[in-house]
């Protein structure tokens, strides 16, 4: 039975999914938090299948570190398992093995966490298992190490490979695994590229994401329709992939014809609609 299964039942009759501020948090917590960190990070992709993240960082205030430390490998490795049962129940895609490292985050008061997410094609070592996690535990070396430690205070887990696809299979849970190669010694940089929205003929660069447009004063583009609401679209960025979602608009969105349901990826060329406006997502490489 695994780490966090065994406080879960311990905590049966008295069953928590968030905490209050100040409070004594448990793993069970942490799980939890985990989980609704990829639902609220998940996003659609055009082939249909979902991406939810697969790298956790989470940060805990400093005089609640001592109990991270106490619980130590088996928690972040748990945690692996825990991200990965939830994108099987949940039929959430991984881009790479799943990933949780520990930190003292600044300005958290205790009984206070936070957990940040990001989706990496995380390279797999040789051994194959069912499914795929690794695990990290890293604290700040503020002081000498412990000898099972590293000088940076960070002990690695093993770790289990990520399965590619096989034909009509989730990318991490089917398929044959493929060799280790090593990795090129130099990777030529990528471009940089400009966001720009072409709406209905007129030109927006875009520097900071997310972006709101909407008819509303608050909105980060205003477009003057009265088919538009006030916060209608939002266009974010997350890792490299853009991201459009409706922001519970009147009369809803379209990307490429199709309604805009949830979270979905677009990339250059896409088309959005909301009201009678047109926009237009390019991503334009400046010249040199």
């Amino acid at each position: 039975m695994g780490f966090i299964n065994k406080i879960e039942q311990g905590l049966e009759k008295a069953v928590r999914s968030t905490f209050s501020k100040g409070g004594q948090f448990e793993p069970v917590d942490i799980a939890n938090r985990v989980r609704t960190e990829m639902d609220n990070r998940a996003y659609a992709i055009p082939s249909g299948r979902t991406i939810a993240p697969n790298v956790f960082t989470i940060e805990f205030a400093a005089d609640d570190f001592h109990r991270v430390q106490d619980w130590g490998a088996p928690l972040a490795e748990e945690l692996c398992d825990v991200a990965i049962r939830h994108a099987r129940a949940q039929a959430y895609s991984l881009r790479g093995s799943v990933r949780v490292t520990f930190v003292v985050g600044d300005d958290l008061e205790p009984g206070d966490f936070v957990v940040n997410s990001s989706q990496e094609k995380i390279a797999a070592p040789h051994q194959e298992t069912s499914a795929a996690a690794t695990g990290a535990f890293h604290r700040q070396a503020r002081t000498p190490s412990a000898p099972s430690q590293n000088a940076r205070g960070e002990a690695s887990l093993p770790s289990r490979i990520i399965k590619p696809a096989a034909p009509h299979t989730s990318p991490a849970y089917g398929g044959r695994a493929e060799p280790h190669r090593a990795a090129p010694s130099f990777t030529p940089p990528k471009p940089a590229v400009q966001v720009v929205l072409d709406i209905n003929g007129e030109l927006y660069s875009i520097n900071s994401f997310p972006v709101v447009l909407g008819r509303g004063r608050t909105a980060d583009i205003t477009v003057e329709d009265a088919g538009v609401s006030r916060r209608h679209l939002e266009i974010d960025e997350r890792d490299g992939t853009y991201i459009a979602s409706d922001l519970g608009s009147t009369n809803g969105s379209q990307l490429d014809g199709a309604p805009l349901i949830g979270r979905r990826e677009i990339s250059n060329g896409s088309v959005i609609s909301m009201g009678r406006a047109r926009i237009i997502f390019r991503l334009m490489v400046p010249r040199s």
